[in-house]
């Protein structure tokens, strides 16, 4: 399996543009810049890369722990998943992804905390974003609602 996105990036990095696309269409000219990345806290400039990581991270962990919980015999209502990617200047001068930290509310009627808990963390370890984002700190905060 092959999953595909192109970003188009104009000029420097500081007054530079640039838009991305993926080959679901669910972007489709969706505008990045240096001002997203690095001085619009509020999000409203354009996407991000980090923004992106931490989409694919909270998707990807909702759906592996949707799988244990239903091979489980307790099938979730809803799983609100949130990632929030830290990034900042690194050691080298340059900057880099340091962490994402997962925070889960759970609507699970059947189980109890302690067993959802152990099952978040198990799908937090074995979903393939985490696999790909081994480098960095992950951590996990699950509850139920």
């Amino acid at each position: 399996m092959h999953r595909q996105a192109t970003a188009v990036w104009k000029g420097s990095l500081t007054e530079g543009s640039g838009t991305l696309e993926t080959q679901s269409g669910a972007f489709s000219g969706t505008p990045y810049s240096f001002k997203g990345r690095f001085q619009d806290e509020s999000g409203k400039s354009g996407t991000n890369p980090e923004e992106l990581i931490a989409a694919a991270h909270a998707g990807c962990f909702a759906m592996q722990l949707s799988h244990f919980l239903a091979e489980n015999g307790t099938p979730a209502e809803e799983l609100d998943a949130k990632a929030v990617v830290t990034y900042g200047p690194a050691a080298d001068g340059g900057f880099e992804i340091t962490e994402s930290a997962l925070a889960l509310t759970g609507k699970v009627p059947g189980i109890d905390a302690a067993k959802f808990k152990e099952l978040a963390e198990q799908a937090k370890a074995g979903c393939p974003v985490s696999k790909a984002l081994g480098a960095i700190k992950i951590t996990l905060e699950a509850r139920l609602a």
